[in-house]
């Protein structure tokens, strides 16, 4: 997958360490730390490791999306082979200031149309906590289904699945 993907109202740009006092504020916000959990990054060096770590490991793929008019990052998508999951999980995070705007659909559905290019991935997985009602209907209308509820590490998840019907 290319580096950088554009839509109309974003960039969408692999996760660099220029990236960390936004992952810092992202990861601190409500809605991270209830649906995806605390990743204990507190300070800006802690969010400096944690996004090197990202950038080096080979099952994680980061985008960070920005607003296309003036580059203020946004949020995030994520592609992670998931030791638990069969097939790459494509997750997705956005700052509360750029909720509600339609960015998170415009962002993952370009990362998806991308990823559907590539024969290595003919099923796409999502997980979601089955309270997360905006990311469920989110990933129903990116045309995901639900297959079924699954445990993972004491928490119950959503499995939704995408078959690349290229």
């Amino acid at each position: 997958m290319s580096d950088t993907l554009t839509t109309e109202r974003l960039l969408i740009e692999k996760l660099s360490p220029g990236d960390s006092e936004f992952i810092l504020a992202l990861l601190n916000t409500p809605g991270w730390l209830k649906f995806i959990g605390d990743r204990n990054i507190k300070t800006l060096s802690d969010a400096e490791a944690y996004v090197q770590r990202t950038i080096d490991s080979p099952t994680i793929q980061y985008w960070v999306v920005k607003k296309a008019a003036d580059s203020t990052p946004a949020g995030v998508v994520s592609f992670i082979k998931k030791d638990y999951l069969d097939h790459h999980d494509i997750g997705y995070a956005f700052h509360p200031d750029f909720s509600n705007l339609g960015y998170a659909y415009e962002a993952v559905k370009a990362v998806l149309e991308e990823l559907s290019k590539n024969p290595l991935y003919p099923v796409i997985l999502a997980t979601v906590a089955p309270d997360n009602e905006p990311s469920i209907r989110l990933l129903e209308k990116l045309g995901l289904k639900r297959e079924h509820q699954l445990e993972v590490e004491g928490r119950t998840l959503l499995l939704f699945s995408l078959v690349n019907l290229r």
